[in-house]
């Protein structure tokens, strides 16, 4: 596993090293990788659908049953500036604010609701983009976010399947995003989205 954020950045992991301090004690990056996606698989069966409203707490609560095993820190907003190569997260401060703004909008949009299939694509990946760049999660924020979003998506009568994307394809379509170009994402959802569970479309 490379090195997310850079070692500058890491004075919560393990002394000289770019591993996160985590329950399982594991010091080597790969495996801590490895461990997080099998317990998170675990971690998964135990969520259930929640309707609207969603919310900061919404994905607090999904963060929190996905890595308590692995992170103390799991469910807590981050602290810390990030940054990936030359995208810069959201500072720490303003995190509560710009995604309770996003939702809020989505809120505004009735969640979706009655939207045809395409522009259901294009909202939610333009709202995805837009949580991904506050980043309230030290790690892990993309498989919280994937969650929240298959609630939303399931919500207005779609089923959606993440499996056809690799994590290269998913961490490439947000760096397009961070740059205001949402068409990468929207390709990915449309990838993922199903076809209605509902018969009659708007």
């Amino acid at each position: 596993m490379s090195d997310k954020y850079g070692v500058d950045q890491a004075p919560d992991c393990y002394p000289g090293t770019n591993v996160l301090i985590n329950l399982l004690g594991l010091r080597n990056a790969d495996d801590l990788d490895e461990a997080e996606r099998y317990l998170n698989e675990v971690a998964a069966m135990k969520l259930e659908f929640v309707l609207p409203p969603y919310s900061l707490t919404t994905l607090k609560n999904v963060h929190h049953t996905l890595f308590e095993k692995i992170y103390a820190w799991a469910g807590e907003t981050r602290t810390l500036a990030l940054s990936k190569g030359m995208t810069r997260f959201c500072s720490p401060e303003f995190i509560e604010r710009e995604v309770a703004k996003e939702f809020l909008g989505m809120a505004d949009a009735g969640w979706f609701e009655g939207y045809s299939r395409d522009r259901l694509v294009s909202s939610v990946a333009e709202s995805y983009g837009n949580i991904n760049v506050a980043h309230p999660f030290r790690d892990g924020n993309g498989r919280t976010q994937r969650v929240v979003f298959e609630y939303i998506i399931f919500n207005v009568g779609y089923l959606v399947d993440w499996h056809s994307v690799d994590r290269e394809g998913w961490i490439e379509a947000c760096i397009q995003s961070f740059y205001g170009a949402d068409q990468p994402l929207a390709d990915i959802f449309d990838q993922c989205i199903g076809a209605s569970l509902i018969e009659n479309e708007f």
